[in-house]
């Protein structure tokens, strides 16, 4: 397989081909929550991406009330991990840790963050709102792949980027270098094989 030129711009990490591609990710801002466990049967998870989703809409419509950019809210991201990377292609997903995450502009400060999560707390009843951190966060040197379809058939994806990754010469673990999805179909409102989520791995030189 060719390697693929390294990326740089950020605009073009949300977008993604199904031919592997290296990019570099820059220092970003994130609202999120952590968590464990099945997200296909946890109630943690669940409200979580509520939570994430509520608070980050909050965002856009206070930040365009005070007169600030009109910004598009962020699609959901996550970080998956598990003691056996395996674990992420076995579909045992029991056994997985995750991160949970919006990208925040500029303009959603943290203080703005602060008190809409509170308000969605109390005013919704969103509890795990009060658990939202807002991070920066620098993934570095990645690869990335688009995945088309049920999220169920992704391990074919996951390993032919793996297997990307490791013929330019690049190695990644699972602890250090999480696994990122970056889900930009709402699978409420998507037929599941029309569903298009990003799939990056972080990776160190071997």
């Amino acid at each position: 397989m060719t390697t693929t030129t390294e990326d740089h711009r950020t605009d073009l990490l949300y977008r993604a081909t199904t031919t592997p591609r290296l990019v570099q990710v820059p220092l970003l801002k994130f609202l999120c929550l952590d968590g464990h466990g099945d997200p296909n049967t946890s109630p943690a998870y669940a409200a979580a991406v509520r939570a994430l989703y509520s608070v980050s809409y909050a965002a856009k419509f206070a930040v365009k009330k005070a007169d600030g950019p009109d910004f598009k809210v962020s699609p959901l991201e996550g970080l998956w991990w598990a003691e056996d990377l395996s674990t992420l292609l076995s579909g045992d997903k029991s056994k997985w840790d995750w991160t949970m995450m919006i990208r925040q502009p500029d303009a959603a400060t943290p203080d703005l963050l602060a008190h809409l999560a509170d308000e969605v707390a109390t005013k919704k009843s969103i509890r795990i709102a009060k658990e939202l951190r807002l991070i920066s966060f620098e993934e570095g040197t990645a690869a990335q792949v688009l995945h088309v379809g049920p999220y169920a058939t992704e391990a074919s994806t996951i390993v032919r980027l793996h297997e990307f990754i490791r013929e330019q010469g690049f190695t990644f673990h699972g602890h250090r270098h999480k696994h990122h999805e970056i889900y930009l179909g709402d699978p409420r409102r998507s037929a599941p094989e029309k569903l298009r989520t990003i799939i990056r791995q972080p990776y160190a030189a071997s």
